[in-house]
C-alpha cells in the first residue's frame, strides 16, 4: 500500500490511520547538510565565579560540556524515538561564559551527507551539553536553569538554507 506524503502543515510522523511511524526518506537525494542551535545556562554570581576560576571539583565545566554536547549528538537516534541515525562527519560545541549576564552560552553545529537533516542532532547536543553545565555546578547552585534552546540555521535537503528569524519581529510559522 502506497503512503501518501504529507501536504505542508501535516505532521509527516503518523501513517494515514494516524499510527506514529518514521518517515521513509529513502528516495531521497544525498547532499550536505549543516545545522546549528544555540541556548544558555543561567547561573548564579557563585558558580560564574567557580566556573571563571576553575575550582569546581567535578573539573573544567566548558571543557567537560562541550565534550557531553558532541557525544549526545552521535546518540541522538537512542534518544529521540523517531530520529534517523545518520552519518555525521562533524560536530562542534561552543560553551562560553559570560561574566556580564552569568549565562553559560552554548552553540552546536553538526554536519552530514545524508538523506535527512540534523537538526535534532545539533539541539540535541546544546541540551547535553546545558545539563552537564547543571550537574557540575549544582553543588553551587541548585538552581541554575536552562533556556533559549533552538535552531539558528540550518542547510541543504529540500528547504535549502533557513536562517532563525528575528524574534523581535518573527510570526507564527
Amino acid at each position: 500500500m502506497m503512503i501518501p506524503k504529507p501536504g505542508a502543515g501535516e505532521l509527516s510522523h503518523l501513517d494515514p490511520q494516524g499510527r506514529v511511524s518514521m518517515v521513509d526518506v529513502g528516495d531521497r537525494p544525498i547532499s550536505d547538510r549543516e545545522a546549528t542551535a544555540s541556548g544558555f545556562v543561567r547561573v548564579s554570581d557563585r558558580a560564574r565565579a567557580a566556573i571563571a576560576a576553575g575550582t569546581l571539583s567535578k573539573g573544567d565545566v566548558l571543557e567537560v560540556c562541550r565534550v557531553a554536547g558532541i557525544m549526545a549528538a552521535k546518540r541522538t537516534p537512542e534518544l529521540i524515538p523517531l530520529c534517523h541515525p545518520i552519518s555525521i562527519s562533524h560536530v562542534s560545541v561552543e560553551a562560553d561564559l559570560d561574566p556580564e549576564l552569568a549565562l553559560v552560552k552554548l552553540r552546536a553545529t553538526v554536519r552530514c551527507r545524508d538523506a535527512t537533516g540534523v537538526e535534532m542532532e545539533a539541539l540535541t547536543a546544546v541540551a547535553v551539553a546545558g545539563l552537564t553545565v547543571i550537574d557540575m555546578i549544582k553543588s553551587v547552585d541548585p538552581w541554575a536553569e536552562i533556556g533559549g534552546i533552538g535552531m539558528e540555521s540550518k542547510s541543504g535537503g529540500r528547504s535549502g538554507t533557513l536562517r532563525r528569524p528575528d524574534r523581535s519581529s518573527a510570526q507564527d510559522g
